[in-house]
């Protein structure tokens, strides 16, 4: 069996445990991937924060990025899969927690990310969970970090513009679904709320 349908067969299964907290039945394509990645800095940023890993698509595209020093504190909640990340991923640069992205600050020992890489189901979580931790989002970045998001709706977008002065998007049509992807910055506050679309 390939690794590509083995890690299929990985999310399908965490999908059914737990719908809300997986969100997709599929993992993200590597192509979606790719384009959410290009919009920020990964090579560099000197810690990355990846909240929602599921089984590494992105973590192994974000550490083929980074640079030799850097770090990468990869969260993901299912115990099988954040398992499957830390077997799969032999990095001296990378940490696998198995947590939830509520907790995220607790991991990250007071530093702020350059880059917060985060494919949560937003829409299908919880409205207080999803309020919680996109709350969080701006407090974790760096002042002049970068959060990218993918999801497979806009409906985030309003949220996204609550919480950071300067939003970008596109959407990356390769994915099943086609991908919208975010990258948000200036959460610090400073800036002037702004929108702009690739």
């Amino acid at each position: 069996m390939s690794q590509n349908v083995s890690d299929r067969l990985r999310f399908l299964r965490a999908f059914a445990s737990n719908p809300r907290q997986v969100g997709a039945i599929l993992p993200t394509s590597r192509w979606a991937v790719r384009d959410m990645l290009d919009l920020a800095d990964v090579a560099g940023a000197d810690l990355v924060v990846e909240l929602g890993a599921g089984t590494g698509v992105s973590t192994g595209q974000i550490l083929d990025r980074m640079h030799g020093s850097a770090r990468l504190v990869a969260l993901e909640i299912d115990p099988r899969l954040a398992g499957l990340l830390a077997q799969r991923y032999a990095d001296p640069r990378l940490e696998v927690v198995c947590d939830s992205a509520e907790n995220v600050r607790r991991h990250l020992d007071g530093a702020a990310a350059d880059v917060l890489v985060c494919a949560l189901p937003f829409t299908s979580l919880e409205p207080a969970t999803r309020r919680r931790i996109l709350d969080l989002l701006p407090q974790v970045l760096g002042r002049r970090g970068v959060a990218v998001v993918i999801q497979y709706s806009p409906l985030i977008l309003p949220e996204l513009r609550r919480l950071f002065p300067v939003v970008r998007q596109r959407m990356s049509p390769r994915n099943v679904p086609p991908a919208f992807l975010f990258a948000c910055s200036g959460g610090d506050g400073t800036g002037t709320a702004a929108t702009s679309s690739e």
